[in-house]
């Protein structure tokens, strides 16, 4: 397997020792966050347009704190919410670095939902993702959610130390020969043992960014979020790669034991910083020379629990302060021949990543798929408007395009990037298949 030229290659430097937690010289000036609430339907995950929005306090339901309602794509605008100071979150602290809110959807012809315990950072941008389940007859209460407290504040057991590289001799037990993006994977929420616990079917992009959300702060640097992220895909392919728990009899891919793999909440706030980071970097993972299975690169928070050999949480935060790059930062706990590596194959995706940018004045048959793609999003999505599908990026597919990305939150260039790509692709396939059922 080649390296990946990422321009992260570079030179260790000396720092601190994770034992070490500088007293962050952050102001308590920052102290309100953002939340966007997108409503989809149940079944057929189309947006819902003109459902109310409520949130309030958990202790107090009855005084509603804030209103909106969802536009034709199914998303609020911008809330900006009160929020404990922002170095809270920089060091390790005794007080809870976020505020929690309740939020309240109701829509005529769906049952209402009641999400717990949302999660609002200082200067964070947060999206709390809704899907109501259809009901003609009432607006009765669906099930509520509840999030948890994030794992760097709340009580979660520590992970069960397990070795990084799984044998490969043992007939069966690794069954793909090459790393494969998986579209889905299948999530336990609970113990392996537990037979009782649900299994959820999570897109894989959108279970690392839940599983980043809950075991990193969003308010951390770039470099942080970046190694972090790198460190939650190799440890979650390496369980798809291996097929860990398929091949002890179980019926899932991972589960949300903390003793086991990584925290995962259904329902969970997710944060721009860490979702940007993700449509980035999600087909990629860590390696070591002459192995090909994703290492698995476990870790601890550094304060509470200490992991020699390990990336901490907290260290990797001051590296980052420091302006350590992603790989250096990876590279001071799991060693120096530790690389990142990319997958070939994405599975669920109708066509690769062209190579490069599309833009204007592109042309040829990446950019006519691109635009058929978007003239059958739109149909689900009205405000992106229809182009002619000519093989040619001239300025309506630009608007069109900048249109897409402002309903999911991607940087609005107007140009087809790689996260542009994969999200076109990811939501041509999801309406494609609403197409198919109803």
């Amino acid at each position: 397997m080649s390296r990946m030229d990422t321009g992260l290659e570079k030179k260790l430097q000396s720092c601190q020792t994770d034992q070490q937690f500088p007293v962050s010289n952050v102001t308590q000036e920052e102290t309100t966050g953002e939340l966007k609430v997108r409503v989809n339907s149940e079944i057929a995950e189309l947006p819902v347009e003109d459902a109310r929005i409520q949130i309030f306090n958990p202790d107090d339901p009855e005084r509603i704190l804030y209103e909106g309602t969802t536009d034709a794509n199914g998303v609020t605008d911008v809330f900006e919410l009160e929020t404990p100071p922002l170095e809270y979150s920089m060091a390790p602290n005794e007080n809870q670095p976020y505020a929690t809110y309740s939020i309240r959807v109701l829509k005529q012809g769906y049952d209402t939902q009641v999400i717990t315990g949302a999660q609002i950072l200082p200067t964070a941008m947060g999206q709390q993702n809704v899907k109501l389940l259809p009901n003609e007859e009432s607006e009765e209460l669906g099930e509520r959610i509840v999030i948890g407290p994030h794992t760097l504040f709340g009580d979660y057991p520590p992970k069960i130390p397990e070795e990084e590289i799984k044998p490969t001799q043992e007939s069966g037990e690794i069954v793909l020969s090459r790393v494969v993006i998986p579209e889905y994977v299948v999530v336990h929420d609970g113990v392996p043992s537990d037979s009782t616990a649900e299994n959820y079917y999570v897109r894989y992009s959108d279970y690392i960014k839940n599983v980043a959300c809950c075991e990193i702060y969003a308010t951390w640097p770039e470099n942080t979020i970046m190694a972090n992220v790198l460190a939650i895909m190799s440890f979650t392919l390496n369980r798809v790669y291996t097929e860990w728990y398929r091949n002890k009899g179980y019926n899932f891919t991972i589960t949300t034991s903390t003793a086991y793999d990584h925290k995962w909440m259904f329902g969970k706030t997710i944060y721009d910083s860490i979702s940007n980071v993700v449509d980035q970097l999600f087909n990629n993972y860590l390696s070591r020379p002459n192995v090909v299975q994703p290492i698995l690169t476990q870790y601890c928070d550094g304060k509470r629990v200490t992991c020699p050999g390990w990336m901490t949480q907290w260290g990797s935060k001051y590296l980052g302060d420091q302006n350590y790059t992603p790989i250096e930062i990876l590279r001071y706990y799991y060693g120096d021949s530790i690389y990142i590596n990319s997958a070939e194959e994405i599975a669920g995706i109708p066509a690769s990543w062209p190579g490069s940018d599309l833009t204007i004045g592109s042309s040829g048959a990446k950019v006519r798929q691109m635009q058929e793609q978007l003239n059958r999003i739109s149909d689900a999505y009205p405000r992106i408007p229809k182009i002619a599908v000519d093989g040619v990026y001239g300025q309506g597919t630009a608007e069109a395009v900048r249109t897409f990305q402002k309903i999911f939150d991607l940087p609005q260039t107007g140009v087809v990037d790689y996260p542009t790509w994969y999200k076109i692709s990811n939501i041509y396939v999801g309406v494609s298949r609403i197409a198919e059922l109803v």
